[in-house]
């Protein structure tokens, strides 16, 4: 059966496979901390093994309920920030018709995003895009009073409420949510929502398998189903019982962080494929908020090739050698488009006829390859078969369990978000809201 594949031949020009196999005992440790929970943060360990543990059952209340949005939408608005909406988005771009008005699968509704910035032209276009349209909102928030789903939400309640009546209105709110505490969870008890609960063991930015990012999935018509089987399967491949030379997330942590000791602290995630733009945002919340701490960690940037070969590339290629890439190459395209003969030639591309477009888009990644790797940048590769829903759920367990790994190579705590709090406490101090009086008046006094 095929799956996602790890190489890292293209990185052991910079580092030797003997510098990546002398983490096999630090790695063996990381696993060790994982699976028995005896490292920091290992009351957010509820991801490691829930792609395996998700029941039929489960999986078939979510599926009802976006059923029930789907009858009743045109539009549904998922609300929430961070790990509340980057793992549905990633999924749905992927695998959405790029160009299609309705971002989804066949006649399902169009999936849309809010409380994921404070922009208010963002927010009033939004309100203007809903006007008169049948639109349902999926609200993530595990307290329900982070500030920027907290105000789209309060917007958007308000103005579902006055198109359609507060009836009908909670039939078209879902809130997912703690179990049992917390603004959104009081709010949607009262109001008799339908809810879903975001584990107390699971952070965001490893949530994309729970409710959070299965419901607007299977909204926007894809199968979680082989999502979550896709995940289960690669949580089998990285298993503590894997040998070290054959679990691809041990690999991966291993070299990224050989590449860091010597210097590589900046890896770009590389795709050749438009449609995994926002893999990669996911992917950076995913490994930025979890290695950078104690003035530690890889910094996680991204590109989309050939594009940013036009613009960044010239840096890949000769600015200061801190970088490493990881590529994300997809085999097989959905769709097969051919270039054409063209009689007068002029713009000299007839060497191209009757070739497919992606022959040549592989061309160009092989070319990239040869010539960053030419230039002192270390490649690693990672082949997915195709973008389908269960390779992308063998990439997000793959990513997920690899940096769990790195993280504890680092020694860091891979599981929390301290230096998120600094940029809230200064805002709530300068917007005075109470509480924060002495802040408020510390803060004034730097200003």
């Amino acid at each position: 059966m095929e799956t996602i594949q790890l190489n890292i031949d293209k990185a052991l020009s910079s580092v030797t496979k003997e510098q990546v196999f002398a983490y096999e005992k630090e790695v063996a440790e990381s696993m060790e901390k994982l699976h028995k929970g005896t490292g920091k943060g290992n009351d957010f360990l509820g991801w490691l093994h829930l792609p395996s543990s998700i029941t039929d059952a489960h999986l078939s209340e979510i599926e009802a309920a976006a059923k029930q949005l789907r009858e009743r939408c045109e539009i549904v608005v998922v609300i929430g920030i961070g790990g509340s909406y980057l793992g549905a988005k990633a999924v749905i771009e992927a695998l959405s018709d790029t160009f299609a008005q309705i971002k989804g699968n066949g006649n399902n509704p169009q999936v849309l995003f809010a409380g994921q910035n404070i922009g208010e032209d963002y927010l009033y276009e939004l309100q203007q895009v809903l006007a008169g349209k049948q639109f349902g909102l999926i609200n993530i928030s595990k307290s329900g009073t982070t500030t920027e789903p907290a105000i789209a939400f309060r917007l958007l309640k308000k103005q579902l409420e006055a198109q359609v009546g507060k009836e009908e209105a909670k039939h078209r709110i879902i809130a997912v949510t703690d179990a049992a505490r917390g603004a959104l969870r009081k709010l949607a008890d009262m109001e008799g929502y339908k809810t879903f609960v975001i584990p107390d063991n699971v952070g965001g930015r490893f949530s994309v398998l729970t409710p959070v990012g299965l419901l607007p999935i299977a909204v926007a018509g894809f199968d979680i189903r082989s999502l979550v089987s896709g995940a289960a399967s690669m949580e089998q491949l990285c298993g503590a019982e894997v040998p070290f030379e054959k679990n691809p997330a041990a690999i991966y942590a291993a070299t990224r962080n050989a590449l860091y000791k010597i210097g590589q602290k900046i890896e770009i995630l590389v795709n050749f494929n438009p449609k995994l733009h926002f893999f990669a945002e996911w992917w950076k919340q995913l490994y930025g908020e979890s290695e950078g701490k104690d003035h530690k960690g890889i910094f996680p940037a991204s590109v989309d090739f050939t594009t940013d070969l036009h613009s960044m590339g010239q840096w890949i290629q000769d600015g200061e050698r801190s970088i490493f890439e990881t590529v994300l190459s997809v085999n097989k395209m959905k769709y097969n488009v051919t270039i054409p003969t063209d009689e007068d030639n002029l713009d000299g591309l007839n060497f191209l006829a009757g070739k497919r477009v992606d022959q040549v888009n592989k061309m160009a990644e092989l070319g990239t390859q040869i010539a960053h790797v030419d230039g002192g940048v270390p490649n690693l590769r990672i082949e997915m078969p195709e973008i389908t829903e269960k390779y992308l759920g063998e990439l997000i367990y793959f990513f997920e369990k690899a940096c769990g790994i790195s993280g504890y190579l680092l020694g860091v705590n891979p599981f929390d978000q301290p230096g998120v709090e600094a940029y809230k406490k200064n805002m709530f101090a300068l917007l005075e809201k109470p509480g924060y009086e002495e802040e408020t008046k510390a803060i004034k006094a730097k200003l």
